[in-house]
């Protein structure tokens, strides 16, 4: 039975469209320094071949939820990237197969672009989408990871003729995406893709706002979390953990964790911390996607309100977990609602009480007062009154940060994922026939 898209936090996800499960690679145990735990997932004989497609080389949400798939399927899958970076090392060093098919000027495309824009760079698209129709013909599936390769994969499905899935991680919005852009993701959904996979009921919502589909006809599959990997850091001892990353030892510490982006709402947090006089803020992430700007912003905007020595700069870090332990307080400050909130989950994981800003996915995640706190989006006023309730009260913090562990673990695991996904792909490669965009109002 499937639940309306307006169901209570923590919801169960839309079951998929197939009974079937597989083990691809029959849980082979994870590779060393992989931070995954092996995945038991139920098994049959079908394996469907996949090659998986993602634009970015950064790793973003929409990487890391990819880098668990891929390795699961490494055995008999391959990665192609339009641009390369450190996404292609992590790749490669799971034992995953990598191919970049780089065009710099298709990789340039904004997502708020105009419609002469995107005709200069005809050529370049041309050209990727026939380098990547010739080698989803060796597949069975194509399974596309972030809008461009969505893009891409449905220019070129009447070369290669397999079935696509699309995994959807944005709430497709004109906040997040120039009319170009939404007009183009509308038709290769509606003429291209057989299954859409969303992140979150947020984005499914807005899939349905903008392509006709019904919301509740796609398959919610959160991303999941490796829980275990916050188990391993020892964080009884916080002062010397702070030590070793170079933090305050004493000092009252709340993280945020994510991209140096306006959306993100950094500048939020900052406004916060200036009503709160002796609380630090630990700002994890750097700017990936052209936004030096604002990350220049932040540090101006510190140093004006007088808190630059209480604001720590740490840029990006791969060892997230380690850095969450050291935090008193997890924080999500995004303006936009979130499609998921993969960070939150993470912070939930490490045992931390999170504070996040109420809309989108988020409000899946996060029951206001019995595992995390919700605020409105964009209220420095409000964000530093629910640190400092938090702060005051370490009782209430304990009791959210215990119950926000428990959530993690049962509600957002890798396994979950990986099952869901699985039986997805397998769905997909049983019923291409079945095509999503055929429930589409016309």
């Amino acid at each position: 039975m499937r639940p309306t898209l307006d169901a209570s936090p923590i919801a169960t996800p839309l079951p998929l469209v197939s009974p079937v499960f597989i083990d691809p690679v029959a849980a082979p145990a994870a590779p060393v320094g992989s931070g995954m735990s092996a995945p038991t997932v139920r098994q049959t004989s079908a394996l469907p071949r996949v090659l998986f497609v993602d634009q970015s080389g950064q790793l973003g949400g929409a990487e890391f939820a990819l880098l668990q798939l891929a390795e699961h399927c490494r055995s008999h899958s391959e990665v192609v990237l339009l641009a390369d970076g450190p996404f292609r090392m992590r790749l490669e060093a799971l034992g995953a197969r990598v191919q970049v098919m780089n065009d710099a000027k298709v990789s340039g495309i904004a997502r708020q672009a105009s419609a002469l824009n995107c005709l200069r760079v005809l050529p370049g698209i041309v050209r990727q989408v026939r380098a990547l129709a010739a080698r989803a013909r060796a597949f069975d599936v194509l399974f596309v990871n972030t809008q461009k390769a969505l893009v891409l994969g449905a220019l070129g499905k009447v070369l290669y003729r397999k079935p696509v899935v699309w995994y959807q991680h944005d709430i497709l919005t004109r906040e997040h995406f120039g009319r170009v852009q939404l007009s183009v993701i509308k038709w290769a959904v509606r003429l291209a893709v057989d299954h859409v996979i969303v992140n979150s009921q947020a984005s499914a919502r807005s899939l349905a706002a903008l392509t006709g589909l019904a919301a509740d006809s796609v398959p919610v599959v959160y991303n999941g979390i490796d829980a275990s990997a916050f188990d391993r850091v020892d964080g009884t001892d916080i002062g010397s953990l702070r030590q070793r990353l170079g933090l305050p030892e004493n000092a009252w510490l709340a993280g945020l964790f994510g991209r140096l982006a306006p959306w993100k709402g950094q500048h939020i947090a900052l406004e916060a911390l200036a009503r709160l006089p002796d609380a630090h803020l630990v700002l994890v992430g750097a700017p990936l996607f052209g936004e030096d700007a604002y990350a220049q912003r932040l540090h101006d905007q510190a140093a004006a309100l007088g808190i630059a020595e209480r604001v720590h700069f740490a840029g990006f870090q791969d060892d997230v977990p380690t850095w969450m332990k050291a935090m008193n307080v997890i924080l999500h400050t995004s303006t936009e609602p979130e499609p998921f909130g993969r960070v939150i989950v993470e912070g939930m994981a490490a045992g931390r009480p999170v504070i996040a800003a109420a809309a989108g996915g988020v409000t899946e995640i996060v029951r206001h007062g019995r595992n995390g706190w919700l605020v409105k989006p964009g209220d420095a006023a409000a964000l530093a009154e629910a640190i400092v309730a938090l702060r005051t009260d370490p009782a209430l913090a304990q009791r959210l940060a215990q119950q926000a562990l428990t959530d993690a673990q049962a509600e957002f695991s890798v396994e979950r994922y990986l099952q869901r996904m699985m039986d997805a792909l397998t769905a997909a490669m049983q019923r291409p026939g079945d095509r999503t965009n055929t429930q589409a109002s016309r």
